[in-house]
């Protein structure tokens, strides 16, 4: 695998979200990153990759059953149905 090297707005570019939300994820600590000379932020293939499967949402629940039920009207309808 080829290794790759992007400033903060190409990897915004890559992972389609603002440059801000990447840069403050990085800050946070909550994102892979690498700092260069003074402070400057940069991301690998890897770092893009990872962010990735960090912010992937994958459903954990496979049951039927679950009924997700947002505001007082849904909870009213579902005590007559």
């Amino acid at each position: 695998m080829k290794l790759e090297f992007f400033e903060p707005a190409e990897a915004a570019s890559v992972l389609k979200c603002s440059e801000a939300w990447l840069r403050e994820g990085a800050a946070k600590g909550e994102f892979p990153h690498s700092v260069w000379g003074k402070g400057k932020i940069v991301f690998t293939s890897v770092h893009l990759k990872e962010i990735a499967q960090l912010r992937e949402v994958r459903s954990t629940s496979t049951s039927p059953t679950s009924v997700r039920m947002i505001g007082t009207r849904a909870q009213a309808r579902q005590k007559y149905s």
